[in-house]
């Protein structure tokens, strides 16, 4: 195994995680760039996607059954990759998975789909780090606006808000693993490189527990 230089990154599995439109995808490519890993990126190709947008019944189930599945086989993609030397920089945490099963499948269909969660997590590796990114209702709806992406136009503010919500909620009590908590409303790390570069300093002393990044500008 190769002797780690001064700026690598002793963590092996980073996962980056939060609400639509909060930047996950940005930092895991700009994580992957800087340290040279391998970037898993969630695939959002989800045939019934459109129709839960539209608010189809039964495309909740549909869309939520495609995306575990998906998201598990890339699990098992990464479990593949030799963590020892490789770097994998994840832009979702498989437990996500769940907080979107329960904003949005009603009692019947959670009888179901916690029957497989459970099955399929349980040979889910654990990141070293996960870094979760917060935004700002208003934050997020003008970032999805930005990225224009077709699938998202039918997202509405007030869902966005309950996912928001959902989030912080789920985080709040989050233990499994080390946890860095980034507020994306008072910093740029996108078009900023100074944020970037601080950002990346707080991830290098990331250590077990919860922790919050503070700005190097506000200390």
């Amino acid at each position: 195994m190769p002797i780690p230089s001064e700026g690598d990154l002793t963590l092996r599995h980073v996962a980056v995680d939060g609400p639509i439109g909060v930047g996950k995808t940005s930092l895991s490519e700009m994580l992957t760039r800087r340290f040279h890993g391998t970037k898993i990126l969630e695939d959002v190709d989800n045939p019934f996607l459109a129709e839960f947008y539209k608010k189809k019944k039964g495309s909740a189930f549909q869309t939520q059954l495609f995306f575990l599945l998906s998201r598990y086989q890339q699990q098992r993609e990464i479990a593949q990759i030799d963590l020892f030397t490789d770097l994998v920089v994840a832009d979702y945490h498989f437990p996500k998975d769940k907080i979107f099963a329960y904003l949005n499948l009603d009692d019947s269909e959670l009888l179901i789909y916690d029957r497989l969660y459970s099955l399929l997590s349980e040979s889910v590796a654990k990141p070293n780090l996960v870094i979760f990114l917060q935004g700002s209702l208003e934050t997020c709806m003008k970032r999805i606006k930005k990225a224009s992406r077709g699938f998202e136009k039918g997202i509405t503010p007030e869902y966005v808000a309950q996912l928001i919500e959902a989030y912080n909620y789920y985080f709040y009590h989050y233990d499994e693993t080390p946890l860095l908590v980034v507020d994306t409303n008072e910093i740029d790390f996108v078009n900023r490189p100074a944020d970037f570069d601080d950002l990346v300093a707080q991830i290098r002393r990331a250590k077990k527990g919860m922790q919050y990044y503070i700005p190097a500008a506000s200390g």
